[in-house]
């Protein structure tokens, strides 16, 4: 199983963050866990949005359109 990119550590932070005072080891896992599949789907349909611009650089502004598309974000 290959390694994952989004650390335990960050997805702990986050939930910090937000308020919470005390975060499981599994919690703190399986939010990284979300976030990693959440960002692979964002960057793949930045990657559409790249290519049918005929451009083979992911820019920032495909990663916001990619992210509003996917999960609303602002």
């Amino acid at each position: 199983m290959p390694r994952a990119e989004f650390s335990r550590a960050a997805a702990w932070r986050i939930c910090k963050r937000a308020g919470a005072e005390r975060v499981s080891h599994a919690a703190a896992r399986r939010l990284a866990e979300i976030l990693e599949q959440v960002g692979l789907k964002i960057a793949k349909e930045a990657l559409d949005y790249a290519q049918h611009a005929g451009r083979k650089t992911v820019k920032e502004e495909d990663i916001v359109i990619a992210a509003k598309k996917l999960v609303g974000l602002p």
